[in-house]
């Protein structure tokens, strides 16, 4: 055989050597089609016999005969020389290869009688991409319908095999005729379920790797359907005319994960007759009978003028009546006369009390008759005032006390004050007529209904939770207005609240809501004023020599933001700038917001404005990352930023528990026409911007608030929101018709983004000598929160007064420079970070102080900072702009054992005595 020893292989092995006795090879195994898995070389195996000698020959070139590794035997059968050869490709082979077709090696065998050759055996390298080259996206589809999701693996070397998770499990087909995972990679769900609602997710793999595609939701909802009407109910008019109704429920099926509820009315109401009932009345008495043998005579008398009909009364008395006929002269059982009167006496006596016992009852019961008519006389309709006091027993009075001092929140202070306190209902409180809910259109739900003349007052509000509402007595409800370092208002007290009083006039206009300063190198703080809105420049986040023009805005006009689906725009649009500076350190940025914070129910983000106008996520709230920081408190979020720019937050509901916080107040003022007065309830966001917003709105329309405003928990469960004003003085007021209840459909409120929910009822005075208002405003969620607001006030220009609407007053500091911004001074912030930021082996550093200071999520954040500790109390900061509470944060130091001594002490000469005064008149 030719020489394989050398470095030169172009020298060609024969093809066939002169013919000797004996057979031609045969190949027992032949080398197969291989991957190089990363760096690991492949082995390729030939077997023959009979074999003198066996080579391998890849891409058309002989193999070195060093690489290779023979093995022979002999077969028992036939006596016959077996030959096993092997060999290894390396990853580097097969790269250096370029040629038209893939890396192939061939084995040739040689016998006495001639040469074989093997089939050629393919040698590439396996892989497989990361990014799948469609991933499968998000549905929701209605029940029963078709779900198809769509999946392209990635690249791969083999081809890789697709497999279909459902909430991580693996989706067998061959165990459910209802899906398909064998056309094309994809998923096929011929009818959804309820139970295929998930997240879905592509799983590709092949012998290097496994790769995961992109989660995708799906959704099966089921759309709202009418449940069978109810039978007709009586006739609510026991005479006369009167109305029937009829109702049905949207519960066959009930709507589920987000399916449109039913169209239509859910109540019908006829018109029905009922017969008026006729008592019976006696007739005249017949004439009187002949004397009796036993000296009496009778006559008699019936109830037929006329007659009792429709369910009537029978006539009381007796038909009968008997007396003496003879005067004592006839002889009864054969005796005198005055023998047995002394047996007559008792009879008699007791027929008087019986006759003065039925003149009682049917003195009463015309008495009855008498009030039951004049109450009818006073409905020139026949519509029934009633009034909650009435169906508690007894008329309403009406006592307008002189003006005395009381809560400087009130318009009015004259009447003492029906404090009541929130509940929730699983039921109806008001019932809203079907008939007049047609006469109104949208806009009339948010709009006083034109002046029209009824002498009636609406009373269609009366049901079963009405007579329950003049019992509501307790102490008021205490966060009705949040504050301290949650809000920039507080709850009204009477005490020491004089420092705080803000004129209506003097809140900031929709066209200051932006504020501006100058700052350094020793930082500082932007406020956009009674917004909770506020930006903290850190010292030392400016270059020294430096001097920087920040500013801090809310957007007025109606978001870009459009939040999809059921998210909810949870607080103001802020913008800070200039956008192309950036600072040395993080900056803080506070937003309020109105969720109810839990974590089970909110997926809240945080996204910013890109400079084309595009809205792109920054973060989840509880997402851990390194590029920012968010602190959420119950009202406010604590950003901790790098760059300025436009953020806002937005609230995902992960369930129907999820709670919008919706603050609602009254207001109220005189119409054009001397004796209309109306109200406007606002239900806005429970943050103090939309606050302040409805506030300037009023302010322009001439509007007074008349009550402390209330926090209404809003769930995401679909329901409708009900507003109605209800004991109003039914002989002073009356209210315009088919405006004492309004129903405001679930999505105009949980998707109303930042505008305030406006809805006006319009009253009358019966004269204009009445001067004094007091009814109650109820608003609930139907099966949810409910609360009602005792409205108690003066009319009067004259005798109204100034209202405290913001607890913080910050027009007089929308920017405070340097050392006044910051509670902590310098001096202790600079020994603090000096200690904490020093690692301890007993664990006592910056960690310690971040838990110590509530900050126990995202650590890893702090840990990237040049000073963890600095960045924590700059976070606290922000968290403490209105409170300031050095005391507890002393406390935590002491805890952790680093300093033991007050800060609060050492403070107290150190800072200057002006800062001090404006701290205080703060209420820090």
């Amino acid at each position: 055989f030719p020489s394989l020893a050398g470095n030169d292989n172009s020298e060609a092995l024969p093809e066939s050597i002169p013919s000797a006795p004996g057979t031609l090879p045969h190949f027992m195994e032949e080398p197969d089609d291989a991957y190089i898995i990363k760096s690991n070389p492949i082995v390729l195996r030939c077997k023959a016999m009979p074999a003198m000698q066996i080579f391998f020959k890849c891409n058309g070139e002989w193999v070195h005969q060093n690489e290779h590794v023979s093995e022979e035997s002999m077969d028992e059968t036939t006596g016959l020389k077996v030959r096993e050869v092997f060999i290894n490709v390396t990853r580097q082979q097969v790269e250096d290869f370029h040629g038209p077709e893939d890396y192939w090696c061939q084995c040739v065998a040689w016998s006495h009688l001639g040469t074989s050759k093997s089939r050629k055996a393919s040698v590439r390298i396996a892989y497989l991409r990361k990014n799948f080259e469609q991933d499968p996206q998000g549905k929701e589809v209605p029940i029963e319908g078709m779900i198809v999701l769509h999946c392209r693996p990635p690249e791969g070397v083999p081809a890789a095999e697709v497999e279909w998770l459902k909430n991580e499990e693996p989706i067998d087909s061959n165990l459910d005729e209802n899906i398909d995972t064998r056309a094309d990679h994809n998923l096929i769900i011929r009818q959804a379920r309820l139970s295929d609602s998930g997240n879905y997710t592509c799983m590709a793999a092949n012998i290097v790797a496994k790769r995961r595609s992109m989660s995708a939701t799906v959704v099966v909802y089921v759309n709202g359907g009418w449940s069978s009407w109810t039978e007709w109910s009586n006739c609510n008019a026991r005479c006369g005319r009167g109305w029937q109704k009829r109702s049905r429920t949207c519960t066959n099926p009930a709507p589920l994960n987000g399916g449109a509820f039913c169209e239509g009315m859910s109540v019908q109401k006829i018109t029905c007759t009922s017969l008026c009932p006729v008592d019976g009345n006696w007739e005249v008495w017949s004439e009187w009978s002949v004397c009796s043998p036993e000296c009496e005579r009778l006559r008699v008398r019936e109830c037929i003028a006329p007659p009792p009909r429709n369910g009537g009364k029978y006539c009381e008395g007796l038909s009968q009546e008997s007396e003496n006929c003879t005067e004592g002269l006839c002889i009864q059982d054969k005796k005198p006369l005055h023998e047995i009167k002394s047996q007559n006496i008792e009879t008699a006596s007791d027929i008087a009390l019986y006759s003065g016992l039925g003149a009682a009852v049917i003195a009463v019961a015309v008495l009855v008759v008498g009030v039951t008519l004049y109450r009818r006389s006073q409905s020139e309709y026949g519509v029934d005032v009633i009034d909650s006091s009435a169906l508690t027993g007894g008329f309403q009075t009406f006592n307008f006390k002189t003006v005395r001092q009381g809560n400087s929140l009130l318009l009015n202070s004259s009447m003492q004050p029906d404090l009541t306190v929130s509940r929730t209902y699983s039921g109806p409180i008001c019932l809203q007529d079907p008939m007049d809910k047609e006469l109104m259109t949208e806009s009339s739900l948010f709009n006083p209904l034109s002046d029209i003349k009824v002498k009636v007052q609406s009373s269609f509000m009366v049901s079963l939770g009405v007579t329950e509402r003049a019992e509501y007595h307790g102490k008021a409800h205490s966060g009705t207005f949040p504050h301290g370092n949650n809000r920039a208002f507080g709850t009204i007290q009477a005490r020491n609240k004089a420092t705080y009083i803000q004129n209506l006039s003097s809140i900031s206009t929709r066209s200051e809501l932006k504020t501006t300063a100058v700052f350094g190198h020793l930082g500082g703080r932007l406020v956009v004023p009674n917004t909770g809105v506020s930006l903290l420049v850190p010292h030392g986040a400016i270059p020294e020599e430096s001097s920087w023009e920040i500013y801090l805005a809310i957007t007025q006009k109606e978001s870009s933001l459009q939040p999809e689906g059921t998210d909810v725009l949870l607080g103001p649009e802020v913008t800070c700038g200039p956008s192309d500076l950036s600072l040395s350190t993080p900056f803080a940025l506070t937003i309020p917001h109105c969720a109810e914070v839990n974590s089970e129910h909110w997926n809240i983000h945080l996204k910013k404005r890109t400079q084309q106008g595009k809205w792109e996520e920054v973060m989840s709230v509880e997402e851990e990352t390194t590029s920012c920081y968010c602190l959420l408190d119950p009202y406010a979020c604590h950003i901790l930023l790098n760059s300025f720019g436009t953020y806002a937050l937005i609230g995902e509901p992960i369930s129907d528990c999820a709670v919008r916080q919706l603050k609602v107040a009254v207001f109220g003022c005189l119409s054009c026409n001397s004796l209309d007065y109306n109200l406007r309830v606002y239900c806005m966001d429970n943050t103090p911007c939309a606050f302040q917003e409805v506030v300037s709105d009023e302010r322009l329309q001439g509007g007074q608030l008349l009550e402390e405003p209330k926090l209404l928990h809003f769930q995401g469960n679909t329901f409708s929101l009900q507003i109605s004003v209800l004991d109003i003085p039914p002989f002073l007021w009356r209210i315009k018709p088919f405006t004492a209840c309004q129903e405001v459909p679930f999505s105009r409120v949980w998707c109303s983004s930042q505008k305030p929910l406006h809805c006006a009822f319009s009253l009358e005075r019966y004269s204009p000598a009445t001067t004094q208002l007091s009814c109650k405003i109820c608003v609930r969620q139907v099966k949810g929160h409910e609360q009602i607001l005792q409205i108690q006030t003066s009319i009067l220009e004259s005798e109204k007064e100034t209202i405290a609407f913001f607890a913080h007053d910050d027009n007089n500091f929308p920017a405070q420079m340097g050392p006044k911004a910051f509670k902590i001074p310098y001096s202790i912030r600079q020994r603090i970070c000096a200690t904490f930021d020093t690692p301890n082996a007993k664990g006592k550093d910056w960690q310690m102080l971040a838990q110590k200071t509530s900050i126990n999520r995202n650590l890893s954040y702090f840990a990237t900072q040049s000073s963890p500790s600095a960045v924590i109390l700059d976070l606290w900061e922000a968290r403490h702009q209105h409170d300031g509470d050095l005391d507890s944060l002393a406390c935590a130091l002491e805890e952790i054992g680093r300093t033991h001594s007050k800060i609060s002490d050492i403070t107290e000469t150190e800072i200057e005595e002006p800062d001090f005064n404006y701290s205080r008149q703060n209420g820090l």
